[in-house]
């Protein structure tokens, strides 16, 4: 393979019922700092229909194109026509990295993408960088998140890789960057084309996403029970946060997975984070290392989370979370 003919970056701008998931700014703000590292171009990639009017706002978040690809079939994501779509991009433009966010969506379209277009995939990748070679280092949790794995894709090209919502940073929206929106037509061979979505049922939930809450109470192993999850969860309606959890409470049952917090779970970077229980092991740390200002309390002194924790808080947060609950309500009221 003759790898200097594969330059620029793609970006697989995801959209749901026609709005941009946050994790395409993500990865466009990761990829705009790659891009600058080695002078290429990022290419924002925007499938659905009736969609290009959004095309400016992945300019303003870095992207240098966007190419439009608007089709009935790809309304609604499908597995065979975003291939298809994807696929025939690839062909044409040669990009050499290819990012995709780690989605339920993602998680499907990576592989079949990589197999269609015979190219190793790195999923769930929770740091990108460039070698001196020249090659994308990907990095991701290995053996159940007991170790990191950078993985190089030296023999093929484009690189792909999958990376985890809440891991990467976007860049804040600059309306004056100026890019280019190009249209392109997919020759869909649309007999491939097996499934079709006949209805969609969208299940109600008053739940915010962890990776875009501003505020997280979060419980570890110390909180115990779901009994005491529910002293978190009057902290959370108090200041307005979302409850999450350690891996330990989700293995335990008492936590959804959803709402874990970690290498296995999901990667957070709130303005403050509660880590109350939680002992601090190197797989969670990672998980919520980044947000901006950290809290912990818990009864050992000497726990790995207080060596993260802009403010550390030894004691028994059966009794500290009611009295901070009932303390911050008192002030709410008096307000």
């Amino acid at each position: 393979m003759d790898k200097s003919q594969y330059k620029g970056i793609f970006v697989f701008a995801e959209q749901r019922h026609g709005k941009i998931q946050n994790v395409a700014y993500e990865l466009l703000g990761k990829a705009r700092d790659l891009a600058d590292h080695t002078n290429q171009k990022v290419y924002a990639l925007l499938f659905g229909n009736k969609i290009a009017a959004q095309a400016k706002d992945l300019i303003a978040a870095g992207a240098d194109d966007v190419i439009v690809v608007e089709d009935p079939a790809l309304e609604i994501y499908t597995t065979e026509p975003y291939a298809q779509a994807m696929a025939h991009l690839i062909a044409k433009y040669k990009p050499e990295v290819v990012l995709i966010g780690a989605t339920t969506i993602g998680r499907d379209l990576g592989p079949r993408l990589s197999a269609r277009i015979v190219t190793g995939l790195t999923a769930d990748c929770t740091k990108l960088e460039i070698s001196e070679a020249g090659d994308l280092l990907m990095t991701r949790p290995a053996f159940g998140g007991n170790l990191m794995a950078t993985i190089i894709c030296t023999e093929h090209r484009p690189q792909m890789a999958t990376v985890r919502p809440g891991v990467m940073k976007r860049l804040a929206k600059d309306e004056k960057r100026t890019g280019n929106v190009v249209t392109e037509t997919i020759p869909f061979q649309r007999d491939a084309f097996k499934v079709k979505v006949v209805k969609e049922e969208l299940s109600a939930n008053d739940k915010i996403d962890i990776t875009e809450a501003r505020i997280l109470v979060s419980g570890g192993r110390g909180v115990g029970s779901k009994e005491g999850f529910k002293k978190l969860e009057a902290l959370a309606n108090v200041i307005g946060a979302q409850v999450s959890s350690s891996r330990a409470m989700v293995d335990a049952g008492v936590m959804p997975h959803d709402r874990q917090v970690g290498q296995t779970g999901k990667t957070v970077r709130p303005a403050c984070y509660f880590a109350c229980g939680i002992s601090g092991a190197i797989q969670h740390l990672a998980g919520m290392e980044e947000s901006e200002y950290i809290i912990a309390i818990n009864r050992d002194k000497d726990a790995p989370i207080f060596g993260v924790a802009d403010l550390g808080i030894v004691g028994d947060l059966h009794k500290i979370i009611p009295l901070l609950t009932e303390r911050l309500e008192k002030l709410r009221k008096d307000k």
